[in-house]
């Protein structure tokens, strides 16, 4: 079948979530794109990690949003997940997750500050937060409207989605993607754990601050970038 690598990859993307403790129940969800084919493959609507298969993967035009494969309901945050395909081109994994310190910010409508080098090496500055979604864009097309924030809020902050691969949607949660799914999950774990030590250090020093900029750029742009230098060279 066309699509089978495809799904395949996502639902070991959706399985990892799992593995990795960013998700709880059924609270969360993967999906990745063939931007040749034109689809993007994403988790079911509902239906639980431990009896998910790759056949219950559902793969949908990136133009259009029509399901061109699978029998179930996509994901209720496909419209999110779209938008943000369509209007990040070097995207081509998104996970979303409710993970608990990074759902901690989003709820508290704080950036995580880089307090460090771990979180620079993956992110470079802040996480951003997005603005609060209006009353209409609740009321209609909401998990679009969302996808919108999250463009809007990196469009108007001037901020590269290569170089900051993921978002906190204000009183709801975080949103990670990369060039695979699995960067995608990579650096959603990433961002928990980023979250995870911003807490902890805030607790210890309430008046810390930012990483040196300096050093940021040193740690990220060794990993990232044509000048990095950071593990073995691509064959």
């Amino acid at each position: 079948m066309p699509y089978d690598k495809l799904k395949e990859q996502v639902l070991k993307a959706n399985l990892a979530l799992v593995d990795a403790g960013l998700v709880v129940l059924t609270w969360g969800n993967a999906s990745g794109a063939d931007r040749e084919a034109g689809v993007i493959a994403i988790k079911p609507s509902g239906v639980s990690y431990d009896k998910m298969k790759a056949d219950d993967i559902v793969v949908l035009s990136i133009k259009t949003g029509e399901v061109v494969d699978g029998a179930g309901r996509p994901s209720s945050d496909t419209p999110t997940h779209l938008h943000l395909y369509r209007e990040f081109p070097s995207v081509n994994g998104v996970v979303h997750t409710h993970s608990l310190n990074a759902t901690t910010f989003a709820q508290a409508k704080r950036t995580i500050p880089c307090f460090g080098t771990t979180h620079a090496d993956n992110f470079h500055g802040e996480i951003p937060i997005t603005r609060d979604l209006r009353s209409d864009e609740v009321e209609a097309d909401y998990e679009l409207n969302t996808g919108r924030v999250i463009v809007e809020r990196f469009r108007q902050g001037g901020i590269d989605p290569a170089n900051v691969p993921g978002v906190l949607v204000a009183s709801h949660a975080p949103f990670a993607w990369g060039p695979t799914p699995q960067k995608a999950v990579e650096n959603a774990i990433v961002l928990e754990f980023a979250a995870q030590m911003a807490l902890a250090g805030m607790a210890i020093a309430s008046d810390l601050k930012p990483i040196p900029k300096h050093l940021l750029d040193k740690h990220f742009l060794r990993k990232h970038g044509p000048a990095a230098y950071y593990g073995q060279p691509k064959a």
